[in-house]
């Protein structure tokens, strides 16, 4: 196994939006920052995303040129495909050991043609798209990925050569191995960002056997312009939708999850999709059910009125249980709020779960950082420092301290690091201040 050493000011783990401002930031001030990101492109959940609320900007449109200018940046050096092994303590800050995964490509040959994907005969399900899509096995991870190096799946290939001989620069390399790097850094900022809490996790709603009950990230992908079938399409059938039904909740403030919080944008992502189906789907009918809407930030008030003035209609109720009829189609029991309290039982052609937010990694083994009750990194002094964490040295950024949205994940990104600059200069101060022998 190669071993290659790289020495930076601060290491960032986690490539999604939070990761990638806080490593510009501190890119623009001059430190040598290295991200590191165990997918195969950076960009996190927000490239798969539709568009943001309440603006309904495009999230390609914002976050692709955030991912080419982390690529571009004199700065920062970009690990994609790479995990975190271990993190010690070296006295001068931290000595961190990563793990390249092989890509059986070159990446330094590789052009990002796509000639190898066109010519692989092999299909696999896509997790990009959810699985509602195929992909070769050896591809660029997706159209706007960046970088823009192919990555081959060794475990479905079966050796048939056929992409090596279409690669025109000769990248393909079937024995290519593991590459050991030692990072050392002052500082680590954690935007090891979050999970959705699964689809199947409340029995009664029947996701993961009724095929038109998904979650809200399933539609989220039939949204985007890069999306798997470029229309919204049901996935039990290929039926256009003409009644959508959101429940929410499904993955947030319930105690038999252990997810006991809010998550705090699943109202928001559900009016946003809500007024973008209606502009996809003009025809079909959209309801909510909910127990509380949520709308905590700047316009978000107007932005769900502006949704209910669309013809949207939003029930507060409980949803009890999901079944289906005979044609597949949901059957929603729900306790109907209201207007006093009544139980009745709607049919509607698609179901959405408007899921929630649980951590994506637990940093606690091998940052040693203390970890809150709900899994997430806990902040000692939240409104005073939202990104300092319990171990001097490493901070955090992102969802990887809570649920937010995108807005509140770009400002803490900043604060973080500042907070890490801060560090930085303190530290070399300190080692100046040190007299010698």
């Amino acid at each position: 196994m190669e071993r290659t050493k790289l020495n930076v000011d601060a290491l960032v783990i986690g490539g999604g939006i939070a990761g990638m401002q806080s490593a510009l930031d501190l890119a623009d001030q001059g430190y040598q920052v290295a991200l590191v990101e165990k997918d195969p492109s950076i960009g996190g959940k927000m490239i798969a995303l539709s568009k943001v609320f309440p603006t309904l900007d495009c999230c390609s449109c914002i976050t692709t040129p955030k991912m080419s200018a982390v690529a571009h940046h004199e700065n920062i050096h970009m690990l994609t495909y790479a995990e975190v092994k271990s993190v010690n303590e070296n006295g001068h800050g931290f000595a961190v050991q990563v793990i390249k995964k092989p890509r059986y490509v070159v990446e330094e040959l590789c052009t990002g043609c796509r000639l190898c994907e066109f010519a692989c005969p092999i299909d696999l399900t896509s997790a990009f798209d959810l699985d509602l899509g195929a992909h070769r096995v050896v591809r660029v991870p997706f159209s706007t990925a960046v970088p823009q190096y192919a990555v081959l799946d060794m475990e479905n290939c079966i050796l048939c050569g056929k992409c090596e001989k279409a690669c025109p620069t000769d990248a393909i390399d079937f024995n290519q191995a593991p590459e050991e790097l030692e990072i050392n850094a002052k500082a680590i900022l954690l935007a090891t960002g979050f999970d959705t809490t699964p689809t199947d996790a409340k029995a009664e709603y029947g996701a993961g056997h009724l095929p038109n009950v998904v979650s809200a990230m399933v539609i989220e992908r039939l949204l985007a312009p890069t999306g798997p079938y470029g229309h919204v399409l049901r996935p039990g059938d290929g039926k256009e939708p003409d009644s959508i039904a959101y429940v929410q909740c499904a993955g947030s403030r319930d105690q038999s999850l252990g997810v006991e919080y809010c998550s705090r944008v699943c109202c928001m992502y559900a009016v946003k999709q809500a007024m973008l189906l209606s502009g996809a789907l003009p025809i079909a009918d959209i309801t909510v059910y909910y127990m509380d809407i949520r709308t905590f930030g700047k316009g978000y008030e107007q932005f769900y009125q502006n949704a209910r003035a669309m013809g949207i209609e939003f029930v507060k109720g409980k949803v009890g249980k999901i079944t289906e009829d005979e044609d597949g189609n949901p059957i929603v029991r729900v306790e109907i709020l209201d207007e006093g309290s009544r139980i009745v039982e709607r049919q509607h052609d698609l179901v959405v779960l408007s899921v929630g937010m649980i951590p994506h990694y637990d940093p606690q083994p091998l940052y040693d950082v203390p970890v809150a009750e709900d899994g997430f990194i806990s902040i000692a002094s939240p409104n005073l420092a939202p990104s300092v964490t319990g171990r001097p040295g490493v901070f955090v950024t992102g969802t990887a301290s809570g649920p937010m949205d995108i807005v509140d994940s770009i400002v803490l990104a900043g604060a973080a690091a500042t907070e890490a600059a801060a560090y930085l200069e303190a530290e070399e101060a300190h080692q100046e201040a040190v007299p010698v022998g």
